[in-house]
This record gives C-alpha cells, structure tokens and sequence, in this order.
C-alpha cells in the first residue's frame, strides 16, 4: 500500500510540474487521458511486479508448539499443589503438579504382596511336581505288588492253596491300584502343566503380577506431573482442591514449549507463483517497532479448508466459498538475543524470490514503513 501511494504521489508531482508548474507541454483533454493511461500501467508494472516477486502478508502470526497437560488416573483424585508459577519459565522434568497419591500408594502396595505371593506359588507349583511324580511312583508299587499277588492267587485257588474270596480281594485291590494310578498320573500332568505356563522360562502368575505392579507404579508416578519440555504455563487456573481422573475430559492447562517457534503467514494463492522454500524473508514484529528481522522460507502449506471433504451421509453441495482459501507459508525467523518472540505475536512478511530484482528494494522500503508505523498505529492513545 505504501508502495503504491509513493508510485502515485511520485507520478501525479511528476504531471504537476510538466503541465502546470513549468508549462513545458499544455494539458488538455489528450493529454490527460494519455497522462491517466501512462500513470494507471506503471503503477500496475509496479504492483503486479511486487506481487508475484515479493509477496507480503501482513496476515501472519508467531505459533508455538503447545502441549495440554491432562492428567492421566484411573479414577478421580483431589490436586495437592500447584508447584508452578504461570508465565515462569520452566525446564523439561521440572514438576508441575501433585495430586493426591493415597489410593495409588496403597494400590502399588497391594501388588508388590501379590507379586511376592505369584513367587510364592511358583515355588509350591515346582514342588507339586515333585510330590505328584512321587504319588505315581508309590502308585504304580501298589499296583505292581497287587498285580503280583493277583497272579500268584490265581495259581494257587485252582490247586485249593487258597480261597477264592482271597482272589476276589485282591482282584478288587488291582482294580482300586489301576484307579489310583490314574488319578495320579492325572495330577502330575495338572501339576507339570501348571510349572510349564511359562514366557521366555519365567511363570505366567509371576508376569501378571508384575505387570499389575508396574501399572500401579505407573500410575502413582502419574500423580505428579512434570514439565515435557522447557516453556511455560501461560494461563495459570488449576488450584487445590481441583479434583480430575477418569471422568475429566479436557486439561486443566496448556504448556507452550520454548523451542521451535515459527510464524504463518497467508497469502493469495496466485501470490505464490515464485514462492520455494530456502527463500529470503523480512519480518517486521509489531512488537517491535522500526526492527527488521530475518528468515526464510520453511515450507508452504499446500492445503486449505475448502480442499477437505469430512465423510458423512450427506452429498456435497460444492458451494462456491465466499473468498477464495489463502495458503499459509511457514517461515523460521533469525530470533535476537533477549527478544521475545511470543505466541499469537503478530507480524507482517514479505519474500524475496531472487526474481525482479530490479523491484526489491520497493518491497524492502515498505516492510520498513510498515515496521515504522507501528511507532504510531493503531492511534487509540
């Protein structure tokens, strides 16, 4: 805008001093319509070089990476203190908050018992083993010694060297040893299965215990929450007293992170003809008034929401949109040392393709006019 008013302004005292101030041609109704043909193309060389050469946007907007804090427990829990200050610095570990930990405490307790009582058992199961393979050993003595006297009975009762109620007791002994034999072997097969349920050699009871140990663990180091990463707490509302858990669905804060900021700037879509990334950027923050800062082009978001269908039971109606979508471009910027690049800051940019060099310098004076102004815009003193 500035550019082209200076165009203008420049061009109308041009006019001004050849027909009016040193008469050197006089001005009539020709000369008007060419001074008017002549003034209206070169204004439009100027701008449409601008443009396309070196886009500017002064709808652009710091953005920093933010992390909602949510509390992760399985069920609600009263938060004991708020160990940070809002819009203090922190670094990454540094805890925010600590809720209350009885439940958790006692839960971490609880399976540290029936861990060592999976152990425990682990233990008996081996020594079932032991016990039912012994059962089967006596069992199969028992049987042995009735299946002999069986035999020798059956021997003597046809000579009449014995009675045959004699025989029918140990035929029935036989029958009971088979029986107990049975039982046995069925019990070391239990037991053995019973040892042998087992993942990479170490007893599925022990595992599961140890997996419920260290959920509880988890969730009890879950009753303090810590920094993710170096930034800070901007908008400070949870106090003690809050309760959260499994029926809260939203956080109870927002963590702006310290590393990474960038800003977006949208342009017009044919604006972008020349853009790549790598390119030359100036950025004049509102926060700061007559600077110029540095960057370059990181990438340009090829995507808009009139480009996005969302899958419903209903027939797109391809309404034309009111204004056609803007592309943002994502740009890094050459942060001072003790500058505040803050989050939501807002800034205007413009690009330097490397093409019509000629025309630059227009683009570099009008970022710093825009940057000048801000001494004095908006004027709500």
């Amino acid at each position: 805008m500035f550019v082209a008013l200076g165009i203008t302004l420049f061009y109308i005292i041009f006019v001004w001093l050849i027909f009016f101030k040193l008469e050197l041609l006089k001005f009539n109704i020709a000369w008007g319509i060419v001074s008017f043909w002549v003034g209206a193309h070169l204004l439009l060389i100027f701008l449409v070089a601008l443009r396309f050469f070196q886009p500017f946007s002064a709808d652009s907007h710091v953005v920093r990476s933010t992390i909602q804090i949510i509390p992760k427990l399985t069920q609600p829990t009263i938060l004991t203190e708020v160990l940070v200050e809002p819009n203090t610095p922190v670094t990454k570990g540094d805890p925010l908050y600590r809720f209350d930990d009885t439940v958790f405490s006692l839960a971490v307790d609880n399976a540290q018992a029936q861990l060592v009582a999976a152990e425990q058992n682990s233990k008996i199961l081996e020594q079932d083993v032991i016990a039912s393979t012994e059962a089967v050993e006596r069992a199969n003595a028992q049987l042995a010694y009735a299946q002999t006297q069986q035999a020798r009975y059956e021997t003597l009762v046809p000579a009449g060297g014995a009675r045959q109620d004699e025989l029918d007791r140990w035929n029935e002994q036989v029958t009971e040893d088979l029986a107990a034999v049975k039982q046995a072997e069925a019990n070391l097969e239990k037991a053995q299965l019973a040892v042998e349920s087992q993942i990479d050699g170490v007893n599925t009871g022990i595992l599961q215990a140890r997996a419920q140990l260290a959920e509880a663990e988890y969730f009890l180091e879950n009753t303090t929450i810590y920094a993710p990463e170096n930034g800070m707490i901007v908008s400070q509302q949870a106090r003690p007293g809050l309760v959260v858990g499994d029926v809260r669905l939203g956080a109870i804060a927002s963590f702006v992170t310290e590393d990474s900021p960038y800003i977006l700037a949208t342009f017009r879509q044919q604006n972008l003809k020349f853009v790549e990334p790598g390119q030359e950027v100036e950025v004049a923050l509102d926060l700061y008034p007559g600077e110029i800062l540095t960057g370059k082009v990181e990438a340009i978001w090829w995507a808009t929401r009139q480009g996005q269908l969302i899958p419903s039971g209903r027939l797109p109606g391809f309404e034309l949109p009111k204004l056609p979508g803007r592309i943002a471009v994502q740009i890094t910027v050459d942060i001072p040392e003790g500058h505040t690049f803050p989050a939501g800051g807002h800034a205007a940019v413009a690009i330097y393709t490397g093409m019509g060099k000629s025309f630059e310098f227009l683009r570099r004076i009008n970022i710093r006019l825009y940057s000048f102004a801000n001494f004095i815009r908006p004027l709500d003193i």
